[in-house]
């Protein structure tokens, strides 16, 4: 019997162990081994200045998940991903974006394109990956297939940003303004960014738009357009970094919107301006303020840091001091939320590997095409989302109930007049 007769008696599904479909299986192994530790490094450098006392790192590495294996057009590729340990306790985990807990088979083009393009894949390979990675979905994906891809994503993208806003309300809005390595005459172009959380408790994107250095003039020409578009009820907490520009855009645009400052931003900001031998100590402190129960707690803990540190380091502390009110927003909203507000992680969560990709790409990634990218990139995103925690809390912000410490203010009433009658 020839070889020919012996495989096309294997069963539909069964690969051939010919040494190019090796060679195919190994290289798109390496590919999914390399984007899983670009991953990891990203998180591992987020939390790089997180130390105990004693200076010791308490987010490292823990070795690997075991094996598993995910079905491509070539057949299973075997992978692993790494884990790490967080010795503070605190429950931090690395999970892949790229590699999901249970997924068994390769996304479709619609997922993996935007991935492998700003992992620095040229147009003229994606045919070779992508038919490595997804088999027969990925047949007659030739270059120009590519581009052709690529215009019609810039067609959504500018369909998205156009759409009516009429019918939402968005409760609790995070901003930023994210960069990028862009082919681009102009190093003071970025991305600006706004993630909305429905009544429903749902996040999702409103804005992924160009901007000109999270400049005033570039917000309030984005905030305007969405207005115009149909979003007339303001938010009513926005949570962003120390930019001037979003926050002056804000008031005019939203004047009734609560500020609400990033205390990631913040401890960073401050940790910048102090030596590497003290962060730690004043990283805690940062801590014991905006995780304090109540806000008479947290501005006691405000006075302890500022008192401890001020004659030594009085640049780190004015940092710290700046904004204060602003800083500590969430203890006027339930409780329960204020795990999502005190930060603005839904974006940084969302791009921090979508930088590092474009970082690791051949050269820079043009405009039109980053944009594209960073919209399609954020929609797949967007199905993995879970709603708010104690998003039923939601009413009761928009009907003006009354938080403070996190909780209800009737209902504090309420407990102390029961108190009292006891």
């Amino acid at each position: 019997m020839s070889k020919n007769k012996i495989i096309a008696l294997k069963k539909p599904g069964e690969f051939c162990e010919d040494p190019l479909t090796e060679l195919l299986r190994n290289g798109a192994q390496r590919l999914i081994a390399e984007a899983v530790e670009a991953e990891l490094h990203e998180l591992l450098n987020q939390y790089v200045g997180f130390r105990n006392n004693y200076g010791h790192v308490q987010i490292v590495r823990n070795g690997y998940l075991p094996e598993r294996e995910i079905q491509t057009g070539i057949g299973p590729v075997k992978v692993k991903v790494p884990k790490i340990r967080d010795k503070s306790g605190q429950g931090i985990k690395f999970n892949s974006a790229l590699l999901p807990p249970y997924m068994r088979k390769t996304r479709s083009v619609e997922d993996v394109l935007p991935w492998l393009y700003l992992k620095g894949i040229s147009t003229g390979d994606f045919q070779e990956a992508l038919q490595a990675l997804l088999g027969n979905e990925a047949k007659g994906l030739s270059a120009s297939t590519i581009s052709r891809l690529k215009r019609i994503w810039e067609e959504e993208h500018e369909t998205w940003s156009r759409r009516s806003l009429k019918n939402k309300r968005y409760v609790y809005i995070w901003a930023d303004g994210v960069y990028f390595t862009i082919r681009s005459d102009d190093a003071k172009q970025c991305i600006l960014v706004i993630i909305g959380v429905t009544e429903q408790g749902r996040k999702e994107f409103i804005a992924i738009e160009d901007g000109y250095r999270e400049s005033e003039q570039s917000w309030s020409e984005l905030l305007l357009r969405l207005q115009a578009q149909g979003l007339k009820s303001f938010p009513e907490l926005a949570i962003g970094d120390g930019a001037l520009g979003f926050w002056k855009a804000l008031s005019k645009v939203f004047p009734q919107t609560r500020h609400q400052r990033c205390w990631v931003h913040k401890t960073a900001n401050v940790l910048n301006k102090l030596p590497k031998v003290v962060q730690p100590k004043v990283k805690q402190a940062l801590h014991e303020i905006w995780m304090a129960p109540t806000r008479k707690e947290a501005y006691k803990a405000f006075d302890v840091a500022i008192s401890t540190y001020s004659a030594k380091y009085p640049k780190a502390m004015e940092c710290l001091e700046k904004d204060k009110d602003n800083m500590l927003a969430f203890y006027d909203f339930p409780a329960v939320h204020w795990q999502h507000i005190r930060t603005s992680n839904p974006i940084e969560s969302t791009f921090a590997t979508v930088r590092l990709r474009t970082a690791k790409t051949r050269g820079c990634v043009a405009r039109h095409t980053i944009l594209s990218m960073v919209y399609k990139l954020g929609q797949s995103a967007q199905k993995k989302w879970r709603r708010l925690r104690g998003f039923k809390l939601l009413a009761d912000v928009i009907r003006g109930v009354q938080f403070k410490d996190g909780e209800s203010v009737d209902l504090v009433k309420e407990g102390e007049l029961n108190r009292a009658a006891v």
